[in-house]
């Protein structure tokens, strides 16, 4: 019997992720060997802050910036920047002799991690079928859970064989792989929408109370992601135990990440009030870190992996699918809160914590999540009213509804 051959829907989806993997596993590899890169490199955990927030600043800047040259370039070109520029930029972490050649480095693979995420966007919204798009972003953004996997893993693994300059070699390699299967991607023909009609673009407004919204999700989300195994071992819990249980989390992230998106194509629309509760559970699960006791701790946890920090797929499938002939630009403005949100959240996080301790810590981390959950409902009237007062040329429905959606945008524009 002849092997089936895989779909090339199938390829599509999992080279999307095999990108936003690449753009960012440096952080990730950087984070969990930082031990050996600043024994070797010769600085201290100041200058080691400073370059992990480099690497969210170029992304964030890169991400607002690119959005709209990624949508003119095409998947094609995208694709093959992303691969090289992530090559470059892991190879030059590799290689750096000083702090500041490492700083260097970080700014090129925050670059690539932009037009990594942007690229996958763009290939998700043009290149895989509107009823299979939530199921490819779930996909997408499970990569993201599973690189914090792959780099604790890198440190028992690798870092005590070809040391930690060998596992940025390693995926600044993936990169040239990248790359090199960007050459078989056809080349796409001229798009005339892309110089885009100004009736057909996305509203602005509506997308920078989203990049707020993100912004604060993702400064909770990560803060909880990078405190949650100091404050359990503070509660009670072993090293072994709270790392366990940030594991079986992860596991839950990823397969939650999944369903959310497998259960988008199966409704038209309604995603944005689904984010605004799952952000609410996350932050109540964040309150709940404060009552300071591992039987609080433990099902908060999961629950908060699960549901709580589920929505990024979710967020950029509902932005890409009203985004009209801009996908590229309007999700690289929610990226770019996203990376702010991930660089600022867990340095105000330690802040508080250093400050006020961990329950105050806890509590602002909650109130971010609950904040950002009004912003999106807010965003969410926005893109409606923009729907209804200027309906794009594509006709989508919105609203909900399992067999038809409950509105249609005038069909007379479609």
């Amino acid at each position: 019997m002849m092997p089936r051959r895989v779909p090339p829907l199938v390829w599509t989806i999992l080279g999307s992720s095999a990108v936003t993997t690449l753009g960012v596993l440096p952080v990730f590899l950087l984070s969990s060997q930082s031990v050996f890169v600043r024994e070797d490199l010769g600085f201290g955990e100041t200058r080691f802050g400073i370059a992990v927030s480099v690497f969210f600043a170029s992304a964030a800047v890169t991400a607002l910036l690119g959005g709209k040259l990624a949508d003119r370039l095409g998947r094609r070109t995208c694709t093959l920047m992303s691969g090289l520029l992530g090559a470059a930029g892991c190879f030059g972490v590799a290689l750096a002799p000083t702090w500041p050649a490492l700083l260097v480095a970080l700014i090129v693979t925050g670059v690539a991690n932009a037009a990594c995420q942007v690229t996958s966007n763009l290939t998700m919204a043009r290149a895989v079928p509107v009823h299979r798009q939530g199921l490819g972003f779930g996909v997408k953004q499970a990569a993201i859970p599973l690189s914090i996997v792959l780099s604790g893993l890198a440190v028992p693994l690798t870092s005590d064989t070809i040391g930690w300059a060998g596992t940025f070699v390693i995926t600044g390699t993936g990169g040239v792989c990248v790359a090199l299967a960007a050459l078989r991607i056809p080349v796409s023909g001229p798009r005339t929408t892309l110089r885009a009609q100004p009736d057909d673009q996305p509203p602005r407004g509506a997308l920078l109370l989203t990049m707020g919204s993100i912004a604060l999700g993702s400064a909770a989300a990560n803060s909880f992601g990078a405190f949650i195994a100091s404050w359990g071992f503070e509660v009670g819990l072993t090293p072994s135990q709270a790392g366990v249980l940030m594991a079986v989390g992860s596991g839950l992230n990823i397969l939650a990440r999944l369903l959310s998106g497998h259960l988008a194509d199966r409704r038209f629309g309604r995603n944005l009030p689904l984010v605004a509760t799952q952000m609410v559970i996350g932050g109540l699960c964040l309150a709940a870190m404060t009552l300071a006791t591992p039987a609080a701790l433990v099902p908060a946890t999961l629950v908060a992996f699960a549901v709580g920090w589920s929505w990024p797929g979710l967020l950029l499938f509902a932005v890409v699918r009203i985004s009209r002939d801009a996908p590229a630009a309007a999700s690289g403005i929610v990226q770019a809160g996203a990376f702010v949100g991930g660089a600022a959240g867990p340095a105000i996080f330690g802040v508080v914590a250093g400050a006020a301790g961990y329950r105050v810590a806890w509590s602002t981390a909650a109130i971010a999540f609950l904040l950002g959950s009004a912003m999106i409902m807010v965003a969410r009237r926005a893109f409606v009213a923009d729907l209804i007062r200027r309906p794009p040329h594509r006709q989508i429905g919105y609203g909900g509804g399992r067999h038809h959606p409950r509105h249609l945008t005038d069909p007379q524009d479609s």
